[in-house]
């Protein structure tokens, strides 16, 4: 284990911080500086769940592409054709479908990149094999 407290660990980086200056009405210098974030950090506040974005989008993806098949069979329904309430039906209903798209599209990737690491160390894994039997 290391020495470095916990706090240390998870706490600010050590690059140098972004920061702006201004000046104030009466000459005094002010900086402003902005703490960096880094990948450690996102983690602990997220929970690590900053890499499944597919998974958190499906629920909101299909509440939104239920309410806009609702809203556009109501407008539909009463020959509104061109009215406020059909744009609105069917701008829900294709981010509904969008972002059902995006939420695959991001699954498929996903599972790409697993294949393509599980290949990579299962052929560190038979090298190392072979080295150890040559």
């Amino acid at each position: 284990m290391t020495e470095q407290p916990v706090k240390e660990i998870l706490g600010t980086p050590t690059s140098p911080k972004p920061g702006t200056v201004e000046k104030s009405p009466k000459g005094e210098v002010v900086v402003t500086t902005v703490p960096l974030v880094n990948e450690i950090q996102l983690m602990a506040a997220t929970g690590g769940a900053e890499l499944s974005c597919y998974r958190c989008l499906i629920p909101f993806a299909v509440v939104i592409l239920i309410t806009g098949i609702v809203v556009t069979a109501v407008a539909y329904s009463f020959n509104s054709h061109g009215s406020i309430i059909s744009i609105l039906g069917l701008v829900l209903l294709s981010s509904g479908l969008l972002l059902l798209a995006s939420s695959a599209l991001c699954w498929k990737v996903r599972q790409r990149n697993k294949k393509a690491k599980r290949r990579e160390s299962q052929t560190a894994l038979v090298a190392n094999q072979r080295s150890l039997f040559a």
